[in-house]
């Protein structure tokens, strides 16, 4: 096959002795045995997304390597020390039970100590959420994970985070990238000072163990916590290092672990993803809940940032809940605890993301807080509360399966929203009620929201071609009226512009600039077309709603919210 000339630049480069012998004997190999898997890998640079960089481990610039992480790594020590010139910069890096984790983590200390720069580098892996809270309490002016959250075994990544615990945003993001994309690799410093590297563990473990249940435990009974039966799977990740420790010392007895899959492996063998979005990947635990009728079932990613959660429905039966439905819960009851206390003075926040439910928003009014509204990723909540210092942030979350529990950890945390989700499950069981029946008078409260979510898969370049066209053609032809509702309103968050479609007005977006479309129907029906950062992927959400009147009334109405998305999803030649 013919390779382009930019792609064998990136080649021969990689062949010289910059590269040792066994990359090289790698990239030799995939010359003459598999050139789409040589053009698949140098094609393009990895680039940052919404949960970092990503990408399948191999060797080239489109890979995750010793390589391409060392010149990450060495462009953010030169931004550090440029940006902190006066002080000993400190950094602490975490790692998941991904193959070569242990090892890629220990290339990151390496550059960074040869940077001159202080390392607080995990002995064993943690979960992502401890890394984020590691980072402010050990005063670190930066932190690594690396992870690649769900995504296959053969993926891995890198995560950032900055002095506050979150996510790298702008504009140091795009200085950093700009600093790594103008160094060469045998600029990379791989030689350690092994001085500058301390390994960390136990300490920091207590230290994250007592935070989260001093942030997410409110009054339960000691009997209450007793009679609450769980369920819980790490799907062979990381967050066993901690969740049954956090919920023991919670005062939490009755936890049963799905055997089968808390050992950490990275190869995650007794599913198809490790990702608690999928309802195939709770399957054994949900075996577990049922054999032994218990309450409520936890499942968690590799890294510990998302959760799953199933509990009993009206009849019995264990029914999974999405991400939307979760964060509203979980926020709803935080308010009530906040009102109870007599905390809420109008100076609080909670946050959710674009494409999430907008429940939030209706949560937010009744409670007299305010809802901050930020693009996909817990980058933009966390920056929300280093922007407002004079408000207090309550929770929030986003429909991907994530929440955050105050401000001690800056990134979705399973940790702490499980042991939340553990509160109102035996809150609700000792008052005769449950999660499902809470949720369901919710609806009632503040309207019945639906949601739904398609991703649709498109691999390698031809994939990434494909998605890109979609959208230019939903840009230059944008739809006028979906299931016979009219589109009053479509936001384009790369042009930065709202779109007023019956009066032809046109606001700007005040937020940062994002390939993301957003429909608006007349009927408050809302629809987002979404390419995935750290995927393969564009996503498409649907959100539908109705006013309901009584408890008795949503079996029809769900079934009418039903329809409703399957119609439009009809109408967008989505199925």
């Amino acid at each position: 096959m013919h390779i382009e000339q930019n792609i064998l630049d990136k080649v021969n480069e990689w062949l010289t002795p910059t590269f040792d012998k066994k990359t090289q004997d790698q990239i030799i190999e995939m010359m003459t045995s598999s050139p789409k898997n040589l053009e698949e890998s140098f094609y393009k640079n990895l680039e940052f997304g919404t949960g970092g960089m990503r990408g399948i481990m191999g060797v080239g610039t489109n890979r995750i390597n010793k390589y391409t992480l060392g010149k990450n790594t060495q462009g953010l020590s030169n931004y550090l020390k440029k940006s902190f010139s006066n002080e000993q910069i400190k950094v602490a890096i975490a790692y998941d039970c991904r193959h070569n984790s242990d090892t890629l983590a220990k290339v990151v200390a390496d550059v960074f100590s040869a940077n001159g720069i202080k390392v607080y580098l995990f002995s064993d892996m943690r979960p992502t959420p401890e890394l984020s809270f590691a980072v402010r309490y050990l005063n670190c002016h930066a932190g690594i994970v690396l992870t690649a959250s769900h995504n296959p075994p053969e993926y891995n990544g890198y995560k950032v985070y900055w002095q506050d615990g979150g996510q790298l945003v702008p504009p140091d993001d795009k200085n950093i990238v700009t600093g790594i994309d103008h160094l060469k690799y045998d600029e990379i410093k791989f030689n350690a000072n092994e001085n500058l590297i301390e390994y960390i563990d136990v300490t920091i473990d207590n230290a994250f163990i007592t935070s989260t249940i001093e942030n997410a435990s409110f009054a339960t009974s000691a009997k209450a916590k007793e009679n609450l039966k769980i369920v819980y799977t790490s799907l062979h990740g990381t967050s066993i290092k901690i969740v049954p420790a956090v919920l023991a010392k919670a005062g939490y007895t009755d936890i049963n672990i799905v055997p089968e899959q808390a050992e950490p492996n990275g190869d995650f063998p007794t599913v198809i993803s490790p990702n608690p979005e999928e309802p195939e990947a709770l399957t054994l635990a949900l075996a577990l809940a049922d054999k032994l009728n218990a309450d409520i079932v936890f499942g968690t990613d590799p890294d510990s940032d998302r959760l799953g959660v199933a509990v009993r429905n009206n009849q019995g039966k264990m029914q999974l809940l999405n991400g939307n439905q979760t964060m509203v819960v979980m926020t709803h009851y935080l308010l009530e605890q906040w009102k109870k206390a007599g905390k809420i003075d109008g100076k609080q926040f909670i946050g959710s993301t674009i494409v999430s439910t907008p429940m939030m928003l209706e949560l937010a009014s009744a409670y007299n807080v305010e809802c901050k509204v930020g693009l996909t990723g817990f980058k933009w909540i966390a920056k929300f509360i280093r922007d407002f210092p004079q408000q207090k942030f309550i929770g929030g979350g986003e429909e991907s399966f994530g929440f955050m529990v105050g401000d001690a950890v800056r990134d979705k945390d399973a940790v702490g929203a499980i042991l939340l989700m553990c509160e109102i499950a035996a809150q609700a069981k000792e008052k005769g009620s449950s999660v499902y029946k809470e949720l369901e008078q919710m609806y009632v409260d503040f309207g019945f929201y639906k949601e739904h979510l398609i991703s649709i898969t498109k691999k390698g370049i031809e994939g990434a071609n494909e998605i890109k066209q979609m959208m230019v053609g939903m840009r230059e032809k944008p739809v006028a009226e979906i299931n016979g509702q009219r589109v009053i309103m479509l936001e384009d968050y790369q042009n930065s512009t709202a779109k007023n479609l019956l009066t032809n007005k046109i606001e700007p977006l005040t937020v940062p600039k994002s390939d993301v479309l957003i429909y608006y129907l007349e009927d408050g029906s809302k629809i987002c077309a979404r390419p995935s950062g750290t995927e393969p992927k564009i996503k498409f959400y649907f959100s539908v709603n109705v006013a309901i009147e009584s408890l008795k009334d949503i079996p029809q109405a769900e079934g009418i919210l039903d329809a409703k998305i399957a119609t439009i999803i009809k109408e967008m030649q989505l199925n």
